[in-house]
């Protein structure tokens, strides 16, 4: 496949014209909400096997090679010219496809009190493509009970598409990480003993075949004791046949301190779990100032460090399937930024007839309006070009693989992405 910007005066007409495609191909393929008003700096992922690149000044199979990560040897194959012919500028040089490794895929179906129909439909739509689907969340109680989520469907189509159900576990109370009950889950022996009893007899009666702890503003003390749970917890699950994961704060460094990082040890959590999610986003976050949700070198360092202590088929990349639109000027205790999906992004910048711009720096794309009331926003989201980023650190460091935060924000075209890039491992 291939990822094609659009340009000023474009069509789709003119773009399916351009790849031998039908404008139905391209438009199914990307589920495009604006086709009759494309937005300059859109992108679209041009549904054919293979890619094809326009040659530039200076090009030659050697460089064109490189670049794609293939052999100018098997380009001039390809294309069924001499190895050292010279190229003109506007040719269009097929790369052939490249070998797709096997990784792993989840996504977290946020239902706590219900299944919202968005949710279900785009479970429903790519469980295909997943390894695991992690229901968030079953809530720790006072007395080590769970207060479950919603579930509806959600099961049975995991179990349709041989899809991984994932048990999330956290210490949310009223909506929030709690300190206290996090300190609880950690240090109190009986109380674990009560709580996994619990885990167990829910994971038996769900079809749970993965428990993942996402503990998170626990006392920096605590760092231990969380650990030795997790190796009380790995014997009891894996002695019933059950994986065990966890989530992690997005570290730096063993030394880094705060809230939501000092008691998540990275070396001690590869050692003990089957994997963890890296939470490698939320940089640019609803209450924060604007910028992009996963900037890739941000991102990156934190990989960097993961594997450092963790190996990296242990490592799961976390990836954001939303933007914000934020209201300027920001300042502190400002409203939150609206979140919304890639798709909604490129509508509400078609409505607004601005151009879609992009950092690539950070690898995101971003635009900027004025709404009705004349007040200036500011829009960071994802879309085709930021996602193959993250596919590519993926692939270069040798990481499991992706986890979605969160189902239910229409991202077609991640989902061409991902099994363009990759070939999913499932284990049911």
């Amino acid at each position: 496949m291939q990822i094609y910007v659009v340009q000023r005066g474009d069509s789709l007409y003119r773009i399916a014209r351009n790849f031998g495609l039908t404008v139905e191909q391209i438009q199914t393929a990307n589920e495009i909400p604006n086709p009759t008003d494309l937005v300059v700096g859109q992108t679209i992922v041009i549904p054919t096997i293979g890619n094809v690149h326009i040659v530039r000044a200076g090009d030659t199979l050697y460089r064109i090679g490189r670049r794609y990560g293939i052999s100018p040897q098997e380009l001039a194959r390809a294309n069924r010219i001499p190895l050292y012919f010279p190229l003109s500028i506007g040719q269009r040089i097929y790369i052939p496809p490249r070998y797709k490794p096997i990784k792993e895929a989840n996504a977290y179906a946020d239902v706590p009190v219900r299944v919202p129909e968005n949710v279900e439909e785009d479970t429903r739509k790519n469980a295909k493509d997943l390894t695991y689907l992690s229901i968030f969340s079953y809530q720790v109680q006072d007395d080590a009970s769970l207060n479950a989520p919603a579930l509806g469907t959600l099961p049975q189509i995991a179990q349709a598409n041989r899809t991984l159900l994932m048990m999330v576990v956290t210490n949310i109370r009223q909506d929030q990480f709690d300190r206290e009950l996090g300190r609880k889950i950690v240090t109190d022996g009986s109380f674990q003993d009560r709580l996994l009893n619990n885990i167990i007899r829910i994971a038996r009666e769900q079809g749970y075949g993965d428990i993942h702890f996402d503990l998170e503003f626990l006392p920096e003390e605590t760092r231990e004791d969380y650990n030795q749970f997790l190796r009380k917890a790995a014997t009891r699950l894996r002695a019933e046949g059950l994986m065990i994961s966890t989530a992690l704060a997005p570290k730096t460094s063993r030394a880094q301190t705060g809230a939501w990082y000092t008691a998540h040890d990275y070396r001690a959590h590869g050692q003990i779990v089957d994997y963890v999610v890296l939470m490698t986003y939320e940089w640019g976050y609803s209450g924060g100032p604007p910028m992009a949700v996963s900037p890739l070198p941000e991102v990156r360092r934190v990989v960097e460090y993961a594997v450092s202590e963790i190996p990296p088929s242990k490592i799961m990349l976390g990836q954001n399937l939303y933007g914000y639109d934020w209201t300027l000027p920001y300042r502190p205790g400002n409203p939150p930024a609206e979140a919304l999906s890639p798709q909604r992004a490129i509508e509400l910048a078609a409505r607004e007839n601005v151009e879609i711009k992009y950092d690539y720096e950070d690898q995101a794309p971003h635009f900027d309006y004025r709404d009705d009331q004349g007040r200036a926003h500011k829009v960071w989201f994802e879309d085709a070009r930021s996602i193959q980023a993250k596919f590519d650190l993926i692939k270069e460091f040798g990481l499991r693989g992706i986890s979605y935060w969160k189902l239910g924000l229409p991202f077609p075209q991640n989902w061409l992405l991902l099994t363009d890039n990759f070939r999913i491992r499932k284990r049911r």
